[in-house]
């Protein structure tokens, strides 16, 4: 089993660390890039990058997902920033959700290897997983997946009335913050917040918090390409 030097110190800083969680981050580790060999999980491959780009950056808006009991991650890929969080978060019922059926057997199979109770993995488009999960999670969150006015139509539809949006963003990422707030008010939320992190290798990062402040129209979100291509 890998040793993770740089997450043990980052996870000890946070007053998360134990050994279960320790030994939990590090055979995901070595199941990604495992799988990596055969599958393209991740182009980040290098030891310390891996985990400071994809573990210590899933980590960072923690407190946002405390409170919340359903979670979805939408274009969740190889479990960036569900499975960090559910390692931790025991008691918040994590859903991930990605369109390509060979990445959900891999959370699959990483669920079952870790013992992840409180994670499951669903194969579908976020267009039709918003017919069975409308406004059913405390928390929609997602990360590098699109545009922000585009990622709020796959994401408003998900949320309960009251619950929040947590978007993963670069570290310049207000200018694309600012353009999507005609989407948001068209999809029912509004910006509360952003925080701007740093990562230990200094690299910046953007969390958006959006509140659901009322049920988003069923039209949305619209299905196929139309909100890549005619965007809100």
């Amino acid at each position: 089993m890998s040793e993770l030097l740089l997450l043990k110190n980052f996870l000890k800083d946070k007053g998360i660390f134990s050994d279960d969680v320790y030994s939990d981050f590090c055979k995901y580790y070595d199941l990604v890039q495992e799988t990596n060999k055969v599958m393209n999980l991740t182009a980040i491959t290098d030891k310390e990058e891996f985990q400071i780009k994809h573990f210590e950056d899933s980590l960072l808006p923690i407190n946002e997902f405390k409170n919340a009991r359903e979670i979805a991650d939408i274009g969740s890929g190889a479990g960036f920033p569900a499975i960090p969080l559910s390692i931790i978060l025991k008691d918040v019922n994590f859903t991930l959700v990605d369109s390509l059926n060979k990445r959900v057997n891999f959370l699959n199979d990483t669920i079952s290897t870790l013992g992840l109770e409180n994670c499951k993995a669903v194969h579908s488009r976020a267009e039709d997983f918003a017919k069975e999960g409308r406004e059913k999670f405390d928390v929609v969150t997602a990360r590098a997946v699109a545009s922000m006015n585009v990622l709020l139509e796959y994401l408003s539809p998900l949320c309960k009335v009251g619950g929040k949006i947590v978007a993963y963003k670069g570290g310049n990422a207000q200018e694309e913050i600012t353009a999507a707030s005609t989407a948001a008010g068209i999809l029912g939320c509004k910006l509360e917040k952003t925080s701007l992190f740093t990562l230990s290798n200094g690299d910046s990062r953007t969390v958006a918090i959006y509140k659901k402040l009322k049920p988003c129209d069923k039209k949305y979100p619209r299905g196929g390409i139309k909100p890549k291509t005619m965007p809100l």
